[in-house]
């Protein structure tokens, strides 16, 4: 009991810090913006409940850049991490291996030459609000999963060794070949660059819209699967004896793993060390059980991009800084020192 009410404070304490940060990355920026304007604006959008508050004296250009600016920005970037986080904390459960994140078996390198593929082509046209470029992210990292998939595939089961290789190899492919049309295209080079690292820029709700169900609806399917990725933890075949259907379940966990990221990336651009550093860093919190592990890391994840973000856009404003660099020079300190002090951990 004293386990559980200790997981629930973390998990409420959390959800507090998150609307805390929520709060302070909307009223961060050029914009002179008072917290309690802010926090009106916030709730305005609050079904039901925003239908009581009073806008009056808010000037409507702070209206505007609160309701279709930042707030946009903020959610996505909290869908963006939350999705990572925990397609991250699934991995590692999964294949057992603590450096496994939500792109190794390949969707961010199909994301990448997709999204290269539509700028080489100047696709900068919309199809129902979604850009052309996010279509083709989204499924070139569906279709390199796929491939991985085939590849990795042994008698209708799916070894672990044998995924992370064709992992790896087909990456690497994928990497070669969008390296190939940026020398090919060379006035494409920095578009391309500039997606590959990751950004919240003028996204709007357009895009939350998009990811919002997939990232949610996939979390949550993971988090039914939590008590079977504990009991992988002890070995496939262990968990085969205690009731668990091995194979379907890598099979369930790679397939919802690999739509969340897609969806993910597809809106977002690549993101790295997010899915790798923040599950260790949420296990230092809370225990390696993954049914609490799962849903703190995704909160976890979802707060450390809002603050990411805000960080990337204000940082030397009015350019912004690619939220993935920021991600890399934040994580690879951290995720060195996780290496020499908490190897009993991961």
């Amino acid at each position: 009991m004293k386990t559980k009410e200790k997981n629930h404070k973390i998990l409420i304490g959390l959800l507090i810090v998150l609307f805390m940060v929520m709060l302070g990355a909307s009223v961060v920026g050029a914009a002179n913006i008072r917290i309690i304007d802010s926090l009106k604006i916030f709730i305005s959008h609050i079904p039901r409940v925003g239908s009581r508050i009073d806008l009056t004296g808010i000037p409507t250009s702070h209206i505007t850049i609160i309701s279709s600016i930042r707030l946009p920005r903020i959610f996505l970037s909290f869908l963006v991490g939350y999705g990572l986080s925990v397609v991250g904390t699934a991995f590692q459960g999964m294949l057992k291996n603590p450096m496994a994140d939500p792109f190794i078996i390949g969707t961010s390198s199909g994301a990448a030459l997709g999204a290269a593929i539509a700028i080489l082509f100047k696709l900068n046209t919309y199809f129902l609000g979604i850009g052309f470029i996010s279509i083709f992210a989204f499924a070139g990292a569906i279709i390199a999963t796929l491939i991985v998939y085939n590849l990795a595939s042994v008698k209708a089961k799916v070894p672990v060794t044998t995924l992370l290789l064709a992992g790896v190899a087909t990456g690497q492919f994928l990497t070669a070949i969008t390296s190939f049309i940026m020398v090919v295209s060379s006035k494409d080079i920095t578009s391309i660059v500039f997606w590959t690292m990751g950004s919240f820029s003028a996204r709007g709700w357009s895009h939350v819209k998009i990811a919002f169900l997939p990232i949610i609806i996939g979390s949550i399917i993971l988090y039914v699967f939590a008590k079977d990725l504990n009991l992988l933890l002890l070995g496939e075949e262990t968990a085969e004896n205690m009731g668990v259907e091995v194979e379907k379940t890598k099979k369930i966990l790679l397939i919802t793993s690999a739509f969340i990221t897609a969806f993910a990336v597809s809106v977002s651009g690549i993101i790295g060390f997010v899915g790798l550093i923040i599950p260790h860093m949420t296990r230092m919190m809370v225990s390696s059980d993954n049914r609490i592990l799962m849903p703190a890391s995704g909160l976890v994840g979802g707060i450390f991009l809002i603050v990411v973000d805000t960080f990337a856009r204000t940082i030397i404003a009015p350019t912004e800084v690619p939220v993935g660099i920021i991600t890399a020079l934040a994580g690879g300190p951290f995720f060195i020192y996780l290496l020499r002090t908490t190897k009993k951990i991961i």
